[in-house]
């Protein structure tokens, strides 16, 4: 027996702090999202709203936005077992390949974010050759620079890169927030599964509109009223 009272089911295990949280858009690019892309996540096309929301929000109080972009070629790596696209002929996600997307009915560099997100000025594009966007790449340090303790994730694909990237955001000890219904599967099963998993033991799962009321209920009790001086 013990006098120690339960954690309530409602009462999160962390807090994200707005002034310290980072927007993350994970790998929403040309050869995943666009119609007839090489290794296309149909479903990610539907959560561009959602997408776009969260960068309004970050934007206008100029909080961090940082991009991801996996990046393949010209090398073999282990990777290309499972995805046999990344190497030639189709050359998926390599720099400098372009070709017609159905959808967008022009030829578009393969690697680039889609234009309906397309990163402004100043945001950073962090380019990966992994799953995680923190392996092997600046985006611990980048983090850390502009004193962020907390990411707030969306992208593709929910399973696979999305995923990799909360861990990745556990492991090195940032606080990790994944938007359910801004990141996409071609695997309703493991997008479900995944999500479960990750708030069970690496973070928090919530909507766009949860991620908004927190955080914009956050900010309004941090900022002072201002008052012209009499």
């Amino acid at each position: 027996m013990t006098d120690q009272a339960p954690m309530s089911v409602t009462q999160p295990v962390f807090v994200l702090d707005p002034a310290r949280t980072a927007l993350i858009v994970v790998d929403m690019q040309n050869d995943f999202v666009r119609e007839g892309a090489p290794l296309e996540v149909p479903d990610a096309r539907a959560t561009v709203p959602q997408q776009l929301q969260l960068l309004d929000f970050w934007r206008r109080r100029g909080l961090p936005v940082i991009f991801t972009k996996f990046i393949a070629g010209p090398r073999p790596t282990l990777m290309w077992k499972w995805s046999p696209v990344l190497g030639p002929p189709t050359r998926c996600c390599w720099p400098g390949v372009r070709r017609f997307y159905a959808d967008a009915q022009e030829e578009l560099e393969c690697t680039d974010v889609i234009h309906e997100l397309r990163p402004l000025p100043g945001e950073a594009i962090i380019e990966k050759y992994a799953y995680d966007a923190f392996f092997n790449t600046n985006l611990p340090d980048r983090l850390r620079a502009l004193d962020v303790d907390g990411v707030v994730i969306t992208g593709t694909v929910t399973q696979i890169c999305v995923d990799e990237t909360a861990r990745g955001a556990f492991t090195h000890g940032f606080k990790a927030m994944t938007v359910s219904d801004a990141v996409s599967s071609y695997a309703p099963d493991l997008h479900a599964a995944t999500l479960k998993n990750l708030e069970m033991k690496f973070g928090r799962v919530a909507s766009t509109a949860e991620v908004l009321q927190e955080m914009g209920a956050a900010a309004t009790v941090r900022s002072p009223v201002s008052r012209e001086e009499d």
